[in-house]
């Protein structure tokens, strides 16, 4: 979905920061999206882009095998921004010279920069900024000056405004980088003439008009779960189409404890949206009998939620479209890396799994969409803050957070767990502070004693997480006597839990959800 006349392009070389270049992007109100670095030329150029950054990576430009892209795209006359491995990539590309440094660059450097120049225009001469790599330049290519230095890199920025490209050895998209912000903006607006109007009222409005002309006079079905995502999809279709949609709610028996309740008395008697209730939960727990890696189950309940669609829409007139929630962390995270098939990180029931045969065509209204930019769309719509701010919760559901097989008394006791901290978390005022805050059962028994009695039990892990916009995130530090608080009473209250562990792990090197 085309949601701007305007883009940036970043081709995906592999960096764990790429997401955060096209976060800060849309932070200068300019809409960008990431291609893979292997986008062929013709695709490149009916994206039609007012720029394209070439994102970081973790190769080096010289060995075999090593990422290229078409280097075509220095001929386009198109402004060209290289970051970190995409500087040196650019180099290489027209000749120049990239080799391995015998002083490598990791974590803060003092950059020197010149001010006659439109990408440090306005910025002050001394920045800290923050380096990541092991090669670095040792001669331009033909037209490039040297706009940065460093203590351990000299060609740290360069630029060839005759070609409109230009280079940085640093970070700007990371908060560790002074202005870094400024820099990438000074390129969108100054170098790639972007008038920065993209802002979510404009996106909704085009969203909406993109809606109507795509469906028609057809009928849309839309799965609603209650989450975010689904619910400002909701919003935007009714919005675009009224009595034309029709929610679906079903009942995976993966679900929270009361989330069934409270879904129906809120879009149905509230909301006054067309709600078919369906209570599947015998049928997908009894294809997730036995069954324990994550990718399966996965699939298992992305085919299951189809197939309720699919029988469900036979008795809808009209029904032509299937609506999802998908956001772009969604896609991002469920499509190879850079073109590396192996590197998947996990799919998600929103885009994979679906069958080739299914009946219905999709409509993804927030696919282009950070999960922050989704909370603000649904504000503008008029949800309210309890759904706007409710926090991520995965499609397949609890089915994703108790490891190993899943079976009803385990989802009873992880109802029970995850009820008391979201309680908690929000009688110590720190729910809305977080990005996620939830219990993971473990299939792990160890002993305890309760009372005088030995016990042999589970244990479930506590994972609390911040974060901006799901891409990346950090273990939240909660103070001890909240996490006192959570741990005795699921140990006192959740029949078959004697332990209780705090997750303290980053994303990146792990993912937010446990499976």
């Amino acid at each position: 979905m085309d949601t701007s006349n305007e883009k940036i392009l970043i081709l995906d070389f592999g960096s764990q920061y790429t997401q955060l270049i096209a976060r800060r992007i849309r932070e200068c109100h300019i809409y960008s999206i990431i291609i893979p670095f292997s986008t062929p030329i013709e695709e490149i150029e009916k994206e039609n882009p007012k720029g394209i950054i070439l994102s970081g990576g973790p190769s080096s430009v010289y060995e075999d095998g090593a990422p290229h892209c078409d280097e075509r795209i220095f001929d386009l006359g198109i402004p060209i921004l290289g970051i970190c491995y995409g500087l040196q990539l650019t180099v290489k590309h027209l000749n120049g010279n990239v080799e391995k440094s015998e002083e490598r660059e990791y974590g803060h450097a003092v950059l020197n920069v010149k001010n006659d120049c439109p990408l440090f225009s306005d910025i002050k001469g001394e920045l800290n900024v923050w380096m990541s790599h092991g090669d670095k330049v040792h001669a331009l290519p033909d037209g490039f000056e040297v706009i940065g230095q460093t203590e351990n890199c000299e060609y740290a920025a360069i630029q060839n405004t005759e070609m409109n490209i230009y280079g940085l050895q640093f970070h700007p998209e990371v908060a560790h980088t002074e202005q870094g912000l400024e820099i990438l903006k000074n390129f969108c607006i100054n170098i790639c003439s972007c008038s920065g109007d993209w802002t979510m009222e404009s996106f909704i409005e085009s969203t909406i008009a993109d809606i109507r002309q795509t469906v028609g006079t057809d009928t849309v079905i839309l799965g609603l779960s209650g989450g975010v995502d689904s619910s400002v999809s909701a919003a935007l279709l009714q919005k675009a189409i009224g009595d034309q949609l029709v929610c679906i709610f079903v009942n995976n028996g993966l679900l929270r404890m009361g989330e069934a309740e409270s879904v129906l008395k809120l879009y149905g008697d509230n909301f006054k949206m067309n709600l078919v209730y369906v209570d599947a939960t015998d049928q997908f727990l009894d294809k997730l009998a036995n069954v324990t890696d994550p990718e399966t189950k996965r699939k298992i309940i992305g085919h299951e939620f189809v197939n309720v669609f699919d029988e469900e829409s036979s008795k809808i007139d009209d029904a032509k479209f299937l609506a999802q929630g998908t956001t772009y962390p969604d896609v991002i995270e469920s499509v190879p890396i850079s073109g590396n098939p192996s590197a998947l990180i996990k799919s998600h029931h929103n885009v994979g799994g679906l069958p080739e045969d299914m009946k219905l065509k999709l409509v993804e209204p927030l696919a282009q969409l950070f999960k922050d930019e989704v909370r603000e769309v649904g504000a503008k719509l008029g949800l309210p803050k309890e759904v706007v701010w409710r926090q991520p919760f995965p499609g397949p559901g609890l089915g994703v957070r108790i490891i190993g097989d899943v079976t009803r008394e385990k989802i009873h006791t992880l109802q029970l767990a995850d009820r008391i901290v979201i309680e908690e978390m929000k009688a110590a005022d720190y729910y809305y502070k977080v990005w996620q805050a939830f219990a993971v059962f473990l299939p792990v028994q160890s002993v305890g004693v309760m009372g005088d009695q030995r016990t042999y039990e589970n244990a479930v892990a506590l994972r609390v997480v911040t974060s901006q916009d799901g891409m990346t995130a950090d273990w939240a530090k909660l103070p001890y006597d909240l996490l006192g608080r959570i741990s005795n009473r699921i140990i006192n209250e959740v029949r078959g839990i004697n332990r209780v562990c705090y997750d303290i792990s980053s994303k990146p090197p792990g993912t937010i959800e446990w499976e």
